[in-house]
């Protein structure tokens, strides 16, 4: 076993007009094509600019709230406990007016599962 610590803000996000915005890379691999997991923390009033999915993506927020918003440029709200997955080169952009931390998830053929069945179903 091994503990890390993955809220170390190791890059600022420089491209797409962000503001504010870092991520640290968790973990990556391949099953269908290259996997990539990072932590994501938008500072307050914080943004990472409009820019296309470069393959499957899903931003989980961990702590905090903010706003995501696609190609139609309308805001939807999400705070910690909640996600959306964009198709790849699917346009948006996400913010927040008080800060949030999220782990971001890239790669082919990202599919949500629903809410587990309750009584003992295993982990698929």
């Amino acid at each position: 076993m091994e503990m890390f610590v993955f809220d170390r803000r190791e890059f600022r996000i420089p491209r797409f007009a962000s503001v504010d915005a870092f991520a640290t890379l968790i973990a990556h691999g391949e099953y269908s094509g290259p996997t990539r997991v990072s932590c994501l923390s938008v500072e307050p009033g914080g943004l990472v600019g409009e820019h296309p999915a470069v393959g499957g993506q899903l931003l989980l927020l961990v702590a905090g709230s903010g706003w995501v918003s696609g190609p139609d440029g309308v805001r939807l709200e999400l705070r910690a406990g909640q996600g959306v997955r964009w198709d790849p080169e699917e346009v948006h952009t996400s913010g927040s007016e008080t800060g949030f931390t999220a782990i971001v998830l890239e790669g082919p053929d990202l599919e949500i599962f629903g809410p587990a069945a309750r009584g003992g179903d295993q982990i698929p």
